[in-house]
Protein backbone atom coordinates (compact mmCIF):
# COMPACT_ATOMS: atom_id res chain seq x y z
CA UNK A 1 0.00 0.00 0.00
CA UNK A 2 0.90 3.42 -0.89
CA UNK A 3 0.39 6.48 0.93
CA UNK A 4 0.94 9.92 1.06
CA UNK A 5 -0.06 12.65 -1.55
CA UNK A 6 -1.74 11.56 -4.92
CA UNK A 7 -2.24 13.40 -7.92
CA UNK A 8 -5.41 14.20 -8.72
CA UNK A 9 -4.92 12.50 -11.99
CA UNK A 10 -3.96 9.15 -11.02
CA UNK A 11 -6.36 8.97 -7.92
CA UNK A 12 -9.26 6.95 -8.97
CA UNK A 13 -9.43 3.81 -6.71
CA UNK A 14 -7.24 5.43 -4.05
CA UNK A 15 -8.99 5.63 -0.06
CA UNK A 16 -9.06 8.89 1.07
CA UNK A 17 -7.36 9.84 4.65
CA UNK A 18 -9.09 12.97 5.22
CA UNK A 19 -12.68 14.16 5.09
CA UNK A 20 -12.40 15.91 1.89
CA UNK A 21 -14.76 18.69 0.56
CA UNK A 22 -15.39 19.41 -3.29
CA UNK A 23 -17.60 22.46 -3.69
CA UNK A 24 -21.20 21.30 -2.17
CA UNK A 25 -19.86 17.35 -2.14
CA UNK A 26 -18.31 16.06 0.93
CA UNK A 27 -16.37 12.69 0.97
CA UNK A 28 -15.21 11.11 4.39
CA UNK A 29 -12.22 9.68 5.75
CA UNK A 30 -11.82 6.35 4.21
CA UNK A 31 -13.69 6.79 1.04
CA UNK A 32 -12.89 5.08 -1.82
CA UNK A 33 -12.40 7.59 -5.01
CA UNK A 34 -14.27 6.56 -8.34
CA UNK A 35 -13.70 8.25 -11.60
CA UNK A 36 -17.13 10.70 -10.72
CA UNK A 37 -15.23 11.47 -7.58
CA UNK A 38 -12.18 12.55 -8.96
CA UNK A 39 -13.89 14.94 -11.57
CA UNK A 40 -15.49 16.57 -9.05
CA UNK A 41 -12.35 17.00 -6.87
CA UNK A 42 -11.11 18.35 -10.26
CA UNK A 43 -13.62 20.73 -11.23
CA UNK A 44 -13.15 22.44 -7.68
CA UNK A 45 -9.66 22.94 -7.85
CA UNK A 46 -8.04 20.20 -6.11
CA UNK A 47 -4.50 19.04 -7.41
CA UNK A 48 -3.50 16.27 -5.25
CA UNK A 49 -5.35 14.27 -2.03
CA UNK A 50 -3.66 12.55 0.54
CA UNK A 51 -4.66 9.36 0.06
CA UNK A 52 -3.72 4.96 0.39
CA UNK A 53 -3.47 3.81 -3.21
CA UNK A 54 -3.54 -0.69 -2.61
CA UNK A 55 -1.38 -2.81 -3.77
CA UNK A 56 -2.83 -5.80 -5.68
CA UNK A 57 -2.24 -8.28 -2.87
CA UNK A 58 -4.06 -6.12 -0.02
CA UNK A 59 -7.09 -6.38 1.50
CA UNK A 60 -9.22 -3.39 2.57
CA UNK A 61 -9.46 -2.64 6.27
CA UNK A 62 -12.86 -3.93 6.38
CA UNK A 63 -12.19 -7.21 4.45
CA UNK A 64 -8.74 -7.76 6.50
CA UNK A 65 -11.17 -7.28 9.43
CA UNK A 66 -13.55 -10.07 8.45
CA UNK A 67 -11.25 -12.50 7.39
CA UNK A 68 -9.32 -12.41 10.35
CA UNK A 69 -12.56 -12.77 12.43
CA UNK A 70 -14.06 -15.62 10.58
CA UNK A 71 -11.06 -17.78 11.23
CA UNK A 72 -11.61 -17.57 15.04
CA UNK A 73 -12.90 -20.46 16.48
CA UNK A 74 -14.77 -19.45 20.01
CA UNK A 75 -18.11 -20.47 21.40
CA UNK A 76 -21.28 -18.00 22.49
CA UNK A 77 -19.43 -15.22 20.62
CA UNK A 78 -21.02 -13.02 17.84
CA UNK A 79 -19.08 -11.14 15.23
CA UNK A 80 -20.58 -8.15 13.98
CA UNK A 81 -20.35 -6.53 10.77
CA UNK A 82 -17.18 -4.33 10.12
CA UNK A 83 -16.98 -0.99 9.82
CA UNK A 84 -13.70 1.11 9.72
CA UNK A 85 -11.63 -1.90 9.79
CA UNK A 86 -13.24 -2.72 12.83
CA UNK A 87 -14.82 -6.26 13.67
CA UNK A 88 -16.45 -6.29 17.47
CA UNK A 89 -17.14 -9.45 19.04
CA UNK A 90 -20.26 -9.86 21.47
CA UNK A 91 -21.14 -12.22 24.46
CA UNK A 92 -24.18 -14.00 22.79
CA UNK A 93 -25.31 -15.29 26.58
CA UNK A 94 -23.75 -14.18 29.87
CA UNK A 95 -20.99 -16.01 31.50
CA UNK A 96 -17.31 -16.20 32.10
CA UNK A 97 -14.82 -15.34 29.19
CA UNK A 98 -11.97 -17.15 28.84
CA UNK A 99 -9.33 -16.14 25.96
CA UNK A 100 -6.05 -17.92 25.20
CA UNK A 101 -3.35 -15.35 25.95
CA UNK A 102 -0.25 -17.09 23.89
CA UNK A 103 -2.78 -17.01 20.60
CA UNK A 104 -3.31 -13.37 21.04
CA UNK A 105 0.63 -12.28 21.57
CA UNK A 106 0.89 -14.24 19.22
CA UNK A 107 -1.23 -12.73 16.22
CA UNK A 108 -0.52 -9.26 17.69
CA UNK A 109 3.39 -9.95 16.75
CA UNK A 110 2.65 -10.66 13.19
CA UNK A 111 3.07 -6.95 12.54
CA UNK A 112 1.14 -3.78 13.89
CA UNK A 113 -1.34 -2.85 11.17
CA UNK A 114 -3.16 -5.84 12.92
CA UNK A 115 -4.64 -5.81 16.16
CA UNK A 116 -6.42 -8.02 18.81
CA UNK A 117 -7.80 -6.50 22.43
CA UNK A 118 -10.15 -8.71 24.71
CA UNK A 119 -11.44 -8.42 27.78
CA UNK A 120 -9.50 -9.94 30.92
CA UNK A 121 -9.28 -13.23 31.53
CA UNK A 122 -12.36 -14.93 33.81
CA UNK A 123 -13.83 -11.99 33.29
CA UNK A 124 -17.71 -11.87 33.90
CA UNK A 125 -19.53 -10.99 30.93
CA UNK A 126 -23.52 -9.77 30.30
CA UNK A 127 -24.96 -10.75 27.18
CA UNK A 128 -24.45 -8.66 24.26
CA UNK A 129 -21.43 -6.95 25.64
CA UNK A 130 -18.06 -6.42 23.39
CA UNK A 131 -15.40 -9.32 24.61
CA UNK A 132 -12.91 -8.30 22.07
CA UNK A 133 -12.35 -6.31 19.12
CA UNK A 134 -10.01 -6.98 16.02
CA UNK A 135 -8.98 -3.82 14.91
CA UNK A 136 -6.70 -3.11 11.48
CA UNK A 137 -5.07 0.48 11.64
CA UNK A 138 -4.20 1.14 8.10
CA UNK A 139 -7.00 1.42 5.45
CA UNK A 140 -5.48 -1.80 4.23
CA UNK A 141 -3.31 -4.57 4.73
CA UNK A 142 -1.22 -7.18 2.97
CA UNK A 143 -3.12 -10.32 2.23
CA UNK A 144 0.47 -12.32 3.60
CA UNK A 145 -0.02 -11.04 6.94
CA UNK A 146 -3.76 -11.77 6.98
CA UNK A 147 -3.42 -15.15 6.69
CA UNK A 148 -0.42 -15.38 8.69
CA UNK A 149 -2.95 -14.59 11.68
CA UNK A 150 -5.70 -17.08 9.98
CA UNK A 151 -2.98 -19.74 10.61
CA UNK A 152 -2.75 -18.55 13.74
CA UNK A 153 -6.20 -18.55 14.59
CA UNK A 154 -6.79 -21.99 12.88
CA UNK A 155 -4.79 -23.47 16.24
CA UNK A 156 -7.76 -23.85 18.53
CA UNK A 157 -9.78 -21.81 20.18
CA UNK A 158 -9.25 -18.32 21.01
CA UNK A 159 -12.10 -17.35 23.15
CA UNK A 160 -14.98 -17.96 24.58
CA UNK A 161 -17.92 -17.19 27.02
CA UNK A 162 -18.47 -20.23 29.42
CA UNK A 163 -22.43 -19.69 29.76
CA UNK A 164 -23.45 -19.75 33.28
CA UNK A 165 -25.22 -23.25 34.08
CA UNK A 166 -28.69 -23.06 36.34
CA UNK A 167 -27.17 -24.88 39.55
CA UNK A 168 -28.47 -25.57 42.38
CA UNK A 169 -27.06 -24.89 46.06
CA UNK A 170 -27.72 -25.57 49.22
CA UNK A 171 -26.51 -23.29 51.82
CA UNK A 172 -25.35 -23.57 55.99
CA UNK A 173 -24.91 -21.04 58.53
CA UNK A 174 -23.41 -22.39 61.65
CA UNK A 175 -24.57 -20.50 64.80
CA UNK A 176 -22.56 -19.11 67.81
CA UNK A 177 -24.06 -17.24 71.22
CA UNK A 178 -24.75 -13.79 69.94
CA UNK A 179 -25.23 -13.87 66.54
CA UNK A 180 -28.14 -12.09 64.98
CA UNK A 181 -30.76 -13.74 63.25
CA UNK A 182 -30.62 -10.33 61.03
CA UNK A 183 -27.82 -11.15 60.07
CA UNK A 184 -28.06 -14.72 58.51
CA UNK A 185 -30.83 -13.66 56.71
CA UNK A 186 -29.09 -10.79 55.55
CA UNK A 187 -26.73 -13.35 54.37
CA UNK A 188 -29.06 -15.75 52.78
CA UNK A 189 -30.49 -13.00 50.22
CA UNK A 190 -26.98 -11.65 49.34
CA UNK A 191 -26.31 -15.64 48.64
CA UNK A 192 -29.98 -15.41 46.67
CA UNK A 193 -28.87 -12.31 44.33
CA UNK A 194 -25.80 -13.72 43.49
CA UNK A 195 -26.83 -16.80 42.61
CA UNK A 196 -30.30 -15.49 40.48
CA UNK A 197 -27.53 -13.33 38.58
CA UNK A 198 -26.03 -16.34 36.85
CA UNK A 199 -29.34 -18.16 36.70
CA UNK A 200 -28.51 -20.53 39.68
CA UNK A 201 -31.04 -20.82 42.59
CA UNK A 202 -30.73 -21.59 46.19
CA UNK A 203 -32.70 -24.63 47.21
CA UNK A 204 -32.01 -25.25 50.88
CA UNK A 205 -30.34 -24.34 53.96
CA UNK A 206 -29.59 -25.40 57.10
CA UNK A 207 -28.74 -23.46 60.44
CA UNK A 208 -26.30 -25.89 62.57
CA UNK A 209 -24.13 -25.22 65.38
CA UNK A 210 -20.08 -24.00 64.80
CA UNK A 211 -19.31 -27.93 65.11
CA UNK A 212 -17.52 -29.92 62.92
CA UNK A 213 -19.86 -33.37 63.53
CA UNK A 214 -22.80 -30.95 62.75
CA UNK A 215 -21.60 -29.04 59.82
CA UNK A 216 -20.19 -32.11 58.18
CA UNK A 217 -23.53 -34.08 58.89
CA UNK A 218 -25.58 -31.18 56.96
CA UNK A 219 -22.75 -31.00 54.10
CA UNK A 220 -22.98 -34.39 53.24
CA UNK A 221 -27.38 -34.04 53.43
CA UNK A 222 -27.01 -30.97 51.14
CA UNK A 223 -24.53 -32.63 48.84
CA UNK A 224 -26.79 -35.51 47.86
CA UNK A 225 -29.37 -33.60 46.39
CA UNK A 226 -27.76 -29.92 44.62
CA UNK A 227 -24.91 -29.29 42.48
CA UNK A 228 -23.04 -27.23 45.23
CA UNK A 229 -22.70 -26.60 49.04
CA UNK A 230 -21.70 -23.16 50.35
CA UNK A 231 -20.77 -22.78 53.81
CA UNK A 232 -21.00 -19.70 55.70
CA UNK A 233 -19.06 -19.88 58.86
CA UNK A 234 -20.51 -18.37 62.15
CA UNK A 235 -16.59 -17.87 63.30
CA UNK A 236 -13.95 -17.23 60.36
CA UNK A 237 -11.62 -19.66 59.86
CA UNK A 238 -8.63 -19.39 61.72
CA UNK A 239 -6.34 -22.55 61.08
CA UNK A 240 -6.46 -25.37 58.26
CA UNK A 241 -7.75 -27.69 60.43
CA UNK A 242 -10.45 -25.47 61.84
CA UNK A 243 -14.75 -26.28 61.64
CA UNK A 244 -15.17 -25.50 57.55
CA UNK A 245 -12.15 -27.88 56.28
CA UNK A 246 -12.54 -30.03 58.94
CA UNK A 247 -15.96 -30.86 58.77
CA UNK A 248 -15.47 -30.92 54.86
CA UNK A 249 -12.65 -33.91 55.59
CA UNK A 250 -14.94 -35.96 58.21
CA UNK A 251 -18.11 -35.87 55.45
CA UNK A 252 -15.93 -37.78 53.22
CA UNK A 253 -14.76 -35.10 50.88
CA UNK A 254 -10.93 -33.48 50.06
CA UNK A 255 -9.66 -29.89 50.60
CA UNK A 256 -9.03 -28.35 47.83
CA UNK A 257 -7.52 -25.32 48.80
CA UNK A 258 -7.78 -23.63 52.25
CA UNK A 259 -6.87 -19.74 52.03
CA UNK A 260 -6.76 -17.22 49.06
CA UNK A 261 -4.25 -14.43 47.67
CA UNK A 262 -7.20 -12.44 47.81
CA UNK A 263 -8.35 -9.63 49.54
CA UNK A 264 -11.36 -9.85 50.63
CA UNK A 265 -11.50 -12.62 50.49
CA UNK A 266 -8.80 -14.47 52.18
CA UNK A 267 -10.28 -17.05 54.36
CA UNK A 268 -11.99 -18.90 51.77
CA UNK A 269 -12.21 -22.77 51.70
CA UNK A 270 -12.72 -24.87 48.40
CA UNK A 271 -13.59 -28.77 48.86
CA UNK A 272 -14.90 -31.67 47.01
CA UNK A 273 -17.29 -33.52 48.64
CA UNK A 274 -19.34 -36.85 46.56
CA UNK A 275 -18.23 -34.70 43.37
CA UNK A 276 -19.68 -31.78 44.14
CA UNK A 277 -17.77 -28.47 45.26
CA UNK A 278 -18.10 -27.09 48.65
CA UNK A 279 -17.06 -23.51 49.42
CA UNK A 280 -16.39 -22.18 52.80
CA UNK A 281 -16.97 -18.99 52.18
CA UNK A 282 -15.15 -16.19 53.97
CA UNK A 283 -16.48 -13.14 56.16
CA UNK A 284 -17.13 -10.99 53.21
CA UNK A 285 -19.10 -12.89 51.05
CA UNK A 286 -22.05 -11.70 53.38
CA UNK A 287 -21.83 -8.74 51.13
CA UNK A 288 -22.92 -7.92 48.01
CA UNK A 289 -19.53 -6.29 47.13
CA UNK A 290 -16.97 -7.97 45.05
CA UNK A 291 -14.94 -10.03 46.80
CA UNK A 292 -12.65 -13.47 46.00
CA UNK A 293 -15.32 -15.57 46.22
CA UNK A 294 -17.56 -14.34 43.30
CA UNK A 295 -14.18 -15.41 41.58
CA UNK A 296 -14.65 -18.64 42.68
CA UNK A 297 -18.59 -18.87 42.47
CA UNK A 298 -18.90 -17.34 39.25
CA UNK A 299 -16.43 -19.94 37.45
CA UNK A 300 -17.55 -22.93 38.99
CA UNK A 301 -21.22 -21.79 37.82
CA UNK A 302 -20.15 -21.75 34.60
CA UNK A 303 -18.75 -25.13 34.18
CA UNK A 304 -14.84 -24.30 34.51
CA UNK A 305 -12.88 -25.83 36.74
CA UNK A 306 -11.21 -24.63 40.13
CA UNK A 307 -8.27 -25.79 40.72
CA UNK A 308 -5.40 -24.97 44.00
CA UNK A 309 -3.39 -23.83 41.09
CA UNK A 310 -5.68 -21.85 39.79
CA UNK A 311 -6.33 -19.76 43.36
CA UNK A 312 -2.64 -19.44 43.83
CA UNK A 313 -2.47 -17.59 40.75
CA UNK A 314 -5.30 -14.95 41.77
CA UNK A 315 -2.74 -12.88 43.60
CA UNK A 316 -2.40 -10.09 40.77
CA UNK A 317 -5.21 -8.13 40.85
CA UNK A 318 -6.12 -9.81 44.09
CA UNK A 319 -6.16 -6.66 45.90
CA UNK A 320 -9.50 -5.74 45.40
CA UNK A 321 -11.48 -2.15 47.14
CA UNK A 322 -12.01 -1.64 50.81
CA UNK A 323 -15.17 -2.92 52.09
CA UNK A 324 -16.83 -0.44 55.28
CA UNK A 325 -18.32 -3.37 56.30
CA UNK A 326 -15.42 -4.64 57.54
CA UNK A 327 -14.57 -3.84 62.08
CA UNK A 328 -11.87 -3.02 61.75
CA UNK A 329 -10.29 -1.86 58.07
CA UNK A 330 -6.98 -2.48 57.26
CA UNK A 331 -6.65 1.70 56.93
CA UNK A 332 -8.82 4.33 57.78
CA UNK A 333 -11.15 5.19 55.11
CA UNK A 334 -10.66 8.77 53.77
CA UNK A 335 -13.48 11.12 53.91
CA UNK A 336 -15.15 10.16 50.81
CA UNK A 337 -15.09 13.24 48.24
CA UNK A 338 -18.24 13.84 46.31
CA UNK A 339 -18.02 12.10 42.77
CA UNK A 340 -17.37 14.82 39.41
CA UNK A 341 -19.45 15.27 36.56
CA UNK A 342 -18.18 17.20 33.60
CA UNK A 343 -21.49 18.26 31.56
CA UNK A 344 -20.71 17.28 27.78
CA UNK A 345 -23.01 19.94 25.37
CA UNK A 346 -23.68 18.83 22.00
CA UNK A 347 -23.59 21.95 19.75
CA UNK A 348 -22.18 20.75 16.70
CA UNK A 349 -25.23 20.11 14.44
CA UNK A 350 -26.53 21.22 11.15
CA UNK A 351 -30.05 21.36 12.20
CA UNK A 352 -30.76 19.57 8.51
CA UNK A 353 -34.32 19.34 9.43
CA UNK A 354 -34.86 22.80 9.79
CA UNK A 355 -34.44 23.65 6.32
CA UNK A 356 -31.83 26.26 6.88
CA UNK A 357 -31.65 28.52 10.13
CA UNK A 358 -29.50 27.11 13.26
CA UNK A 359 -31.79 25.85 15.62
CA UNK A 360 -29.59 26.61 18.53
CA UNK A 361 -29.15 30.13 17.64
CA UNK A 362 -33.01 30.30 17.97
CA UNK A 363 -33.83 32.97 20.57
CA UNK A 364 -35.79 31.86 23.85
CA UNK A 365 -36.87 34.77 25.39
CA UNK A 366 -34.51 36.87 23.62
CA UNK A 367 -31.65 34.59 24.37
CA UNK A 368 -29.85 32.00 22.28
CA UNK A 369 -30.92 28.18 22.92
CA UNK A 370 -27.27 27.36 23.08
CA UNK A 371 -26.52 29.96 25.60
CA UNK A 372 -29.41 29.11 27.58
CA UNK A 373 -28.85 25.54 27.35
CA UNK A 374 -24.64 26.04 28.67
CA UNK A 375 -26.01 28.25 31.22
CA UNK A 376 -28.58 25.90 33.04
CA UNK A 377 -25.54 23.43 32.58
CA UNK A 378 -22.85 25.49 34.48
CA UNK A 379 -25.60 26.58 37.43
CA UNK A 380 -25.69 22.69 37.85
CA UNK A 381 -23.55 20.49 40.08
CA UNK A 382 -21.53 19.52 37.40
CA UNK A 383 -17.36 20.79 37.19
CA UNK A 384 -17.10 21.91 34.09
CA UNK A 385 -19.12 22.36 30.93
CA UNK A 386 -17.73 21.24 27.61
CA UNK A 387 -19.36 22.61 24.32
CA UNK A 388 -18.70 20.64 21.00
CA UNK A 389 -18.89 23.02 18.22
CA UNK A 390 -18.60 22.10 14.37
CA UNK A 391 -21.66 23.67 12.38
CA UNK A 392 -20.95 27.07 12.68
CA UNK A 393 -18.89 26.97 15.18
CA UNK A 394 -17.94 30.64 15.35
CA UNK A 395 -21.43 31.59 15.17
CA UNK A 396 -21.77 29.46 17.88
CA UNK A 397 -18.89 30.21 20.15
CA UNK A 398 -19.87 33.97 19.81
CA UNK A 399 -23.31 32.91 20.92
CA UNK A 400 -21.70 31.59 23.78
CA UNK A 401 -18.89 34.42 24.80
CA UNK A 402 -18.55 35.35 28.27
CA UNK A 403 -19.23 32.21 29.64
CA UNK A 404 -16.89 29.79 31.33
CA UNK A 405 -17.24 26.85 29.26
CA UNK A 406 -14.53 24.32 27.44
CA UNK A 407 -14.83 24.02 23.84
CA UNK A 408 -13.90 20.73 22.06
CA UNK A 409 -14.30 20.93 18.16
CA UNK A 410 -15.38 18.24 16.15
CA UNK A 411 -14.32 19.14 12.26
CA UNK A 412 -15.79 15.92 11.46
CA UNK A 413 -19.13 16.64 12.53
CA UNK A 414 -21.06 15.59 9.35
CA UNK A 415 -19.59 12.00 10.18
CA UNK A 416 -22.37 11.64 12.97
CA UNK A 417 -23.52 11.60 16.49
CA UNK A 418 -20.52 9.21 17.41
CA UNK A 419 -17.89 11.74 16.38
CA UNK A 420 -18.77 14.60 18.60
CA UNK A 421 -19.41 12.39 21.49
CA UNK A 422 -15.83 11.50 20.77
CA UNK A 423 -14.38 14.70 20.49
CA UNK A 424 -16.78 16.10 24.19
CA UNK A 425 -15.21 12.79 25.79
CA UNK A 426 -11.55 13.25 25.24
CA UNK A 427 -11.87 16.74 26.85
CA UNK A 428 -13.23 15.58 30.12
CA UNK A 429 -11.09 15.93 33.03
CA UNK A 430 -9.29 12.61 34.38
CA UNK A 431 -10.30 12.95 37.64
CA UNK A 432 -14.40 13.32 36.54
CA UNK A 433 -16.43 10.00 37.40
CA UNK A 434 -18.79 10.27 34.98
CA UNK A 435 -20.16 12.93 32.11
CA UNK A 436 -23.41 14.28 31.43
CA UNK A 437 -24.12 14.31 27.64
CA UNK A 438 -26.98 16.87 27.25
CA UNK A 439 -28.52 17.97 23.66
CA UNK A 440 -28.36 21.65 23.20
CA UNK A 441 -31.79 21.31 21.09
CA UNK A 442 -33.80 21.08 25.01
CA UNK A 443 -35.36 24.39 26.27
CA UNK A 444 -36.96 22.72 28.73
CA UNK A 445 -33.88 21.32 30.67
CA UNK A 446 -32.94 23.07 33.82
CA UNK A 447 -30.10 23.14 36.29
CA UNK A 448 -32.31 21.47 39.20
CA UNK A 449 -32.67 18.49 36.16
CA UNK A 450 -29.35 18.30 35.71
CA UNK A 451 -28.74 18.41 39.71
CA UNK A 452 -31.10 15.51 40.21
CA UNK A 453 -29.16 13.41 37.47
CA UNK A 454 -26.12 14.19 39.21
CA UNK A 455 -27.44 13.26 42.55
CA UNK A 456 -28.81 9.79 41.64
CA UNK A 457 -24.96 9.06 39.73
CA UNK A 458 -23.34 10.04 43.08
CA UNK A 459 -25.89 7.70 44.95
CA UNK A 460 -24.85 4.40 42.76
CA UNK A 461 -20.84 5.52 43.34
CA UNK A 462 -20.40 5.89 39.65
CA UNK A 463 -21.34 2.66 38.44
CA UNK A 464 -24.44 3.33 37.15
CA UNK A 465 -25.81 4.63 33.60
CA UNK A 466 -28.51 7.49 34.67
CA UNK A 467 -30.88 8.50 32.65
CA UNK A 468 -34.04 11.25 32.22
CA UNK A 469 -37.40 9.96 31.88
CA UNK A 470 -40.54 11.29 31.19
CA UNK A 471 -43.43 8.55 32.52
CA UNK A 472 -41.47 5.88 32.09
CA UNK A 473 -40.38 6.84 29.16
CA UNK A 474 -35.79 7.28 28.33
CA UNK A 475 -35.22 10.36 27.26
CA UNK A 476 -32.32 12.97 27.62
CA UNK A 477 -29.79 14.16 29.16
CA UNK A 478 -27.66 10.79 29.77
CA UNK A 479 -24.86 10.39 32.56
CA UNK A 480 -22.60 7.74 31.58
CA UNK A 481 -19.79 6.38 33.72
CA UNK A 482 -15.65 6.59 33.33
CA UNK A 483 -16.07 2.87 32.17
CA UNK A 484 -17.85 3.36 29.20
CA UNK A 485 -15.46 5.85 27.98
CA UNK A 486 -13.14 3.65 26.27
CA UNK A 487 -15.92 2.07 24.67
CA UNK A 488 -17.33 5.42 23.60
CA UNK A 489 -14.05 5.55 20.87
CA UNK A 490 -15.50 2.20 19.01
CA UNK A 491 -18.25 4.14 18.02
CA UNK A 492 -19.26 5.04 14.47
CA UNK A 493 -21.66 7.02 12.26
CA UNK A 494 -25.01 8.23 13.54
CA UNK A 495 -24.37 6.37 16.96
CA UNK A 496 -25.13 7.59 20.28
CA UNK A 497 -25.20 7.04 24.28
CA UNK A 498 -28.23 4.94 23.71
CA UNK A 499 -25.93 2.20 21.58
CA UNK A 500 -23.53 1.80 24.76
CA UNK A 501 -26.21 1.41 27.39
CA UNK A 502 -27.54 -1.13 25.45
CA UNK A 503 -24.49 -2.75 24.69
CA UNK A 504 -22.39 -2.60 27.41
CA UNK A 505 -25.19 -4.53 30.02
CA UNK A 506 -24.91 -1.59 33.01
CA UNK A 507 -27.10 -1.15 35.52
CA UNK A 508 -29.70 2.07 34.39
CA UNK A 509 -31.71 4.77 36.70
CA UNK A 510 -34.23 6.58 35.31
CA UNK A 511 -34.86 9.66 36.74
CA UNK A 512 -38.10 11.39 35.91
CA UNK A 513 -37.75 15.39 35.25
CA UNK A 514 -41.43 15.51 33.40
CA UNK A 515 -42.15 16.61 29.69
CA UNK A 516 -38.39 18.69 29.47
CA UNK A 517 -36.98 14.85 28.99
CA UNK A 518 -38.60 14.20 25.73
CA UNK A 519 -39.16 17.65 24.45
CA UNK A 520 -36.44 18.69 21.62
CA UNK A 521 -37.29 21.12 18.50
CA UNK A 522 -36.11 19.55 15.68
CA UNK A 523 -38.53 21.09 13.49
CA UNK A 524 -40.01 24.57 13.06
CA UNK A 525 -42.77 23.41 14.13
CA UNK A 526 -41.59 21.94 17.68
CA UNK A 527 -38.96 24.60 17.90
CA UNK A 528 -42.38 27.66 17.50
CA UNK A 529 -43.95 25.64 19.51
CA UNK A 530 -41.60 25.69 22.62
CA UNK A 531 -41.56 29.42 22.36
CA UNK A 532 -38.23 29.76 19.90
CA UNK A 533 -37.63 32.19 17.00
CA UNK A 534 -35.79 31.40 14.73
CA UNK A 535 -32.99 33.43 13.24
CA UNK A 536 -31.25 33.30 9.88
Amino acid sequence: MKFGLIPINTAEGAVLAHATTAGERRFRKAHRLNADDVALLKAAGISEVVAAVLAPDDLSEDAAAEKIAESMIHRNIEAKSAATGRVNLHAQAAGIFTVDAAMIDAINAVDPTITIATLAQHAPVEKGQMVATVKIIPFAVSSMLVDSVARICAGGEIFAVNVYQPVRVGVIQTVLPGIKQSVLDKTLRVTEARLARSGGRLTAERRTPHEVGTVAEAAASLARDNDMVVIFGASAMSDFGDVVPAAIEKAGGIVIRAGMPVDPGNLLVLGKLGGKRVIGAPGCARSPKENGFDWVLDRLIAGLDVTAKDIAGMGVGGLLMEIPTRPQPREPLPARAELKVDVVLLAAGRSSRMGGPNKLLALFDGKPLVRRTAERALGSKASDTIVVTGHQRERVRAALSGLEVTFADNPDFADGLSSSLKAGIAKVAGDAAGAMIVLGDMPGVASADLDRLIDAFRKSEGRSVVRASHEGRRGNPVLLPRSLFAAIAHLEGDTGARHLVEAEGLDVVDVEIGKAASIDVDTREALEGAGGVLQD
